[in-house]
């Protein structure tokens, strides 16, 4: 195995656990104590986690942690809903879309269960298991295969060779966090390299992300924000943010959310961002 291959499963482990052992990571990857020591010193000098001793742990608020998609998919649902709403507006029968992993984009998916003919590419678990229980007989649903994370991905090689084979017309993905000099980011190395694939699958790009992910940076770049042909975002989106995204972005769409979870409509920003430039 080598050593970047070992130090993503480093990095996993800690992102699912909050910590490893040295000794029981040198039994799960077949190598020495030493070579484990040298990996965690590595990642250590990257400012990736945190040596301790025997073995190493990560905070919450570093770049690595990434909560699981159950608990993510309890934060901010009238958000989701109304974004997931707005976005599955740009959907039309017969379209050939894509759909990342994460909560969000899952809300999307329930969506689309109704809309006839639809290709639909995705190398999320439960935007393929909503689509294929509550989906349609004419859709057909494809689905990368790949190495599972904690938010449901599958990623890897195997996503990314998929990927690199396939063209749609709208690609809907969901982020970690985004920020003006980082773009649109991912806690997941693997996550960054297979999205990355999935954007250049499409000829259009929509982000589907909540206000509470501006500011966030996670560990990997997946496109800068004048990537994204539309954002579809909700109204807790502050003013200066709404500014810089309104200059970046080709169209910015901010919906309000209601109090009941599905309820909120798309309104124009104050400042023209949801203006095609």
């Amino acid at each position: 195995m080598l050593a970047r291959q070992r130090q993503t499963h480093i990095l996993e482990r800690i992102r699912e656990d909050g910590a490893v052992r040295v000794a029981e990571l040198a039994r799960n990857l077949g190598v020495s104590d030493m070579t484990v020591r040298r990996d965690l010193d590595f990642l250590h000098q990257q400012g990736l986690l945190e040596k301790v001793h025997g073995g190493a742990t990560v905070t919450s608020g570093s770049s690595l942690f990434e909560p699981g998609f159950v608990v993510k998919s309890e934060l901010q649902l009238a958000e989701k809903a109304a974004i997931a709403a707005a976005a599955a507006d740009l959907v039309t029968p017969g379209m050939a879309i894509a759909l990342s992993a994460g909560t969000t984009t899952y809300a999307l998916a329930r969506r689309l269960t109704d809309i006839e003919g639809l290709t639909v590419v995705t190398n999320s678990v439960p935007v393929a298991d909503v689509l294929y229980r509550l989906g349609r007989s004419d859709q057909t649903i494809i689905v990368t295969g790949g190495v599972r994370t904690p938010s449901d991905a599958l990623v890897g090689p195997f996503a990314v060779a998929a990927l690199r084979t396939i063209h749609v017309d709208l690609v809907f993905m969901g982020v970690h966090g985004m920020d003006p000099h980082s773009g649109f980011t991912t806690p997941n190395l693997l996550e960054a390299e297979t999205n990355q694939a999935l954007v250049e699958a499409g000829r259009r790009l929509a982000v589907v992300a909540d206000h509470t992910k501006w500011g966030v940076i996670g560990i990997s770049s997946i496109a800068r924000l004048d990537q994204a042909d539309v954002l579809i975002t909700d109204e807790g989106l502050d003013p200066e943010a709404r500014a810089e995204l309104a200059r970046q972005v080709r169209e910015l769409v901010v919906v309000e959310a209601g109090p009941v979870a599905g309820a909120g409509t798309s309104t124009p920003d104050p400042g023209g961002a949801s203006a095609t430039r």
